[in-house]
């Protein structure tokens, strides 16, 4: 997170806004794989990697033991990724929706 913020809040919107634009324009898998490679580092790669990991496994009823163990991912994070599953913006939830009925359909 930028300490020091040039832009105004309603620029910023703007930007993310034209990030999620950008997103939607993608065509393919690979073509995910190489926009995010270029456009995060390692690291946060890796941490949304995990969180994904932890949604499909939470949506298939593990308890967050197992979930740690499966990824190693902190109980204090697994615990955030549900909350946000069952109470936050949707996303997730909407996301794994349509990918549980394009496997079943």
């Amino acid at each position: 997170m930028k300490l020091h913020r040039p832009l105004s809040p309603r620029q910023e919107a703007l930007h993310e806004r034209a990030l999620y634009a950008a997103v939607l324009e993608l065509r393919s898998v690979e073509e995910a794989r190489a926009f995010f490679r270029d456009l995060c580092t390692p690291a946060e790669l890796q941490a949304m990697a995990d969180r994904w990991a932890v949604v499909e496994l939470l949506e298939r009823g593990l308890p967050y033991r197992e979930v740690q163990r499966l990824t190693g991912v902190s109980v204090t994070t697994i615990g955030r990724v549900a909350r946000y599953l069952t109470q936050g913006n949707g996303g997730y939830a909407s996301v794994a929706s349509r990918l549980r009925s394009a496997r079943e359909g």
